[in-house]
């Protein structure tokens, strides 16, 4: 399952998750959470569910519940009233015991249900590699707004004041085998900087971005799959490797050894993915 591009839609907007899942977005999620006032939140759920019963999407249909503690049972019972989900959103998970939470509300209403686990805290920072180890996590996903409101940092352009947090999510969710999927770019206008952060976030091993509006989803589609050059070497790297015994050998002039192997290997997946 690819995830190059996470498109959150408010839930209690029905024609915005309808466009959202219309769109080209690798993942779509109604979102219970941040996007909806308290005081609609009951109006939320049962346009989710709505939503969820009627809607039809080649992508997958996340939620993202409120955390827990809060409504994230209501939410979960709601959800799976009619059709379920493909997967679910745990906001502001701080630790394992979250994540088997969560997993244990499913459990009850007979759903087996892959959990993105959203890191936006230090605590959970701090916590990630346990996050991402637990069985039922098979993404971790980084917050740097609510992270920098947590620790009392000022957000600036260049990141610095969460590259640590950003770097650490990348990497435990790297360590578990689960999916890494990066932060927000909140200006949906400017396209020129959203494709600059992406390529970062690629750069830093990142799977994919979440996004907040559909023109995003392209640009981030984009630059999370390779391109022709890329494929063409990784081939001949591949191929390379499966005429040869030695460990080390040369493609092109470039001497290949097992990670620049693995690099190939995994160009190859991501293309094979995003077909």
């Amino acid at each position: 399952m690819v995830r190059r591009s996470v498109l959150f839609a408010p839930g209690d907007k029905p024609e915005l998750m309808r466009k959202a899942a219309e769109s080209d977005a690798d993942v779509v999620v109604f979102d219970l959470e941040d996007a909806v006032a308290p005081a609609d939140k009951r109006d939320a759920r049962e346009a989710v569910r709505e939503v969820l019963d009627d809607v039809e999407s080649e992508c997958e249909v996340c939620v993202r519940v409120n955390p827990i503690g809060i409504s994230a049972a209501t939410d979960i019972e709601t959800a799976l009233e009619g059709t379920r989900p493909d997967s679910v959103m745990l906001p502001k998970t701080e630790a394992a015991e979250d994540v088997r939470t969560i997993d244990r509300l499913l459990a009850e209403r007979n759903a087996d249900l892959p959990v993105l686990s959203l890191i936006e805290s230090a605590a959970g920072v701090l916590r990630a590699d346990e996050i991402a180890a637990t069985d039922a996590t098979d993404a971790l996903l980084f917050g740097a707004e609510d992270l920098a409101a947590d620790i009392g940092a000022t957000r600036t352009s260049e990141g610095t004041e969460v590259l640590y947090a950003r770097e650490r999510t990348v990497i435990a969710a790297s360590a578990a085998g689960v999916d890494a999927i990066d932060i927000v770019y909140t200006d949906y206008t400017d396209a020129d900087g959203l494709r600059e952060e992406t390529t970062v976030a690629a750069g830093l091993g990142y799977d994919g971005k979440m996004a907040i509006h559909p023109d995003q989803v392209p640009v981030i589609n984009d630059a999370f799959t390779p391109d022709d050059a890329d494929i063409e070497w990784a081939e001949r790297v591949l191929d390379a490797r499966d005429r040869t015994d030695a460990g080390v050998f040369e493609v092109d002039g470039e001497m290949i050894d097992a990670p620049l192997i693995a690099q190939a290997e995994r160009i190859v997946e991501r293309a094979r993915q995003a077909e």
